[in-house]
């Protein structure tokens, strides 16, 4: 196993890591919609649209990909917690946009877990497991 670290995502504000690899797949841990190097927004966070919420999270899922040697179209599976089920057209239009623009419509499988609070007040979080390129010989 191998821990994946990247400057262009949130630094971990816990005890994980921010994606891990293991036999050739990357778990990418769940990311909120935070700047990367800023510090969360906090409750204030619930003013930010969840479109754009939703669009930072997976900015900050792809970073982490990426710096893993992978790209969005790698990754086979997300689970995507939010805060209101209410939320879910803005969400699946905002994550149907980011994969069309960035991954050529990849469509990986996905969840979606709806959850009453998630940290810091933000509305979403976004978690995924991505396959690795083979090694070159």
């Amino acid at each position: 196993m191998k821990q994946v670290h990247t400057e262009h995502a949130p630094l971990p504000a816990g005890y994980y890591a921010q994606g891990v690899t293991h036999r050739g797949l990357l778990y990418v841990s769940g990311q909120l919609p935070i700047v990367p190097a800023q510090p969360p927004a906090g409750v204030a966070s619930a003013v930010v649209p969840i479109d754009q919420q939703t669009r930072q999270a997976l900015a900050n899922v792809k970073a982490i990909v990426e710096a893993a040697g992978a790209s969005l179209s790698s990754v086979i599976k997300t689970t995507v917690y939010v805060s209101d089920v209410a939320l879910w057209p803005d969400v699946n239009s905002a994550y149907a946009t980011f994969f069309e623009e960035h991954a050529a419509n990849h469509r990986p499988a996905r969840a979606v877990v709806p959850c009453k609070t998630l940290h810091f007040g933000y509305q979403i979080e976004i978690e995924a497991v991505t396959v690795l390129p083979e090694p070159s010989a």
